[in-house]
């Protein structure tokens, strides 16, 4: 049965039919992440999630909007799996766009939203040059977890960044020590310790076929 369902297995572009179910795995892989309860949350557990679920939301809606990678994992016609990739081609961090800014701070607040592009800034000062993109989301659905599919959506992500001429490699920041040997055991190198708000994680980093 497990061997069925990877055989089944194949990674997409989304499209835009697809970004309210990868809003969904997306909110449930990162509702109990650090970064994101010490960004959005202030006491009350609704508001957090409402918070959560505008950030989310947003930031997909963004990057569908700049054409910026986003991956589906599918298994038949079940998407169980998003990766999403944002280049420096997109002004990130203070850099970003007003439109963006003004969005994300009606769906969190100010302080959320500064927190969120001082995350980005810090990122992107620390990545080896500004042809890098950086792996903003990776989420397998809850149900799903525990089957290979992560370590597989990994992999899809990798050959998207190998395929790209003018791209030198995909950062990612990390916080969990689980986290952390997954990327790490699929040739992501860490190449800074980062404390981002009140978390701290490494930031590592995965070199392109492009730039050997």
């Amino acid at each position: 049965m497990e061997q069925q369902a990877m055989e089944e297995c194949r990674a997409v572009y989304l499209t835009a039919e697809d970004l309210r179910i990868a809003a969904s795995i997306i909110y449930n892989a990162y509702h109990d992440d650090p970064f994101f309860i010490d960004t959005l949350f202030s006491g009350d557990q609704a508001q957090y999630e409402q918070k959560l679920r505008g950030a989310i939301r947003e930031e997909l809606n963004e990057l569908w909007q700049q054409e910026q990678a986003l991956i589906g994992m599918f298994v038949g016609e079940r998407l169980i799996g998003v990766a999403c990739i944002v280049t420096q081609q997109l002004p990130l961090g203070e850099a970003r766009f007003w439109h963006w800014r003004l969005k994300m701070l009606f769906s969190t607040g100010w302080y959320s939203t500064q927190a969120l592009m001082n995350k980005e800034t810090q990122i992107i000062e620390s990545l080896p040059s500004s042809q890098c993109g950086v792996l903003q989301f990776i989420a397998i659905a809850n149900v799903e977890q525990g089957k290979g599919y992560g370590s597989k959506l990994i992999n899809a992500v990798l050959s998207w960044c190998d395929e790209q001429p003018h791209l030198d490699g995909i950062g990612v920041f990390a916080n969990h020590q689980q986290h952390i040997e997954l990327f790490s055991s699929h040739h992501f190198e860490k190449i800074e310790s980062l404390a981002i708000g009140q978390v701290n994680g490494e930031l590592l980093f995965y070199k392109g076929a492009s730039s050997e």
